[in-house]
């Protein structure tokens, strides 16, 4: 049961790595001074982001069920 829950819990840390690591950022920095007129004129798509968001929330929510069921049965 503990080898199962390790390898599980090895499975949603990485992917609550790839999921944030998907996310867009905050658009620091020069190339967020470039392609801030073009959202402003175009608009930004916000389908994806929110997406990904949800996916985070239930990953991490994973994540955390993990490592208390590992903490109790250590």
């Amino acid at each position: 049961m503990k080898i199962a829950i390790m390898i599980i819990h090895i499975l949603v840390s990485l992917g609550v790595i790839a999921v944030v690591l998907l996310q867009s950022g905050k658009s620091a920095g020069l190339s967020g001074a470039i392609t801030g007129g073009a959202e402003t004129l175009f608009g930004k798509k916000k389908g994806m982001d929110e997406f990904l968001s949800k996916i985070t929330t239930f990953v991490a929510f994973g994540f955390l069920a993990t490592s208390l069921a590992l903490s109790l049965i250590m």
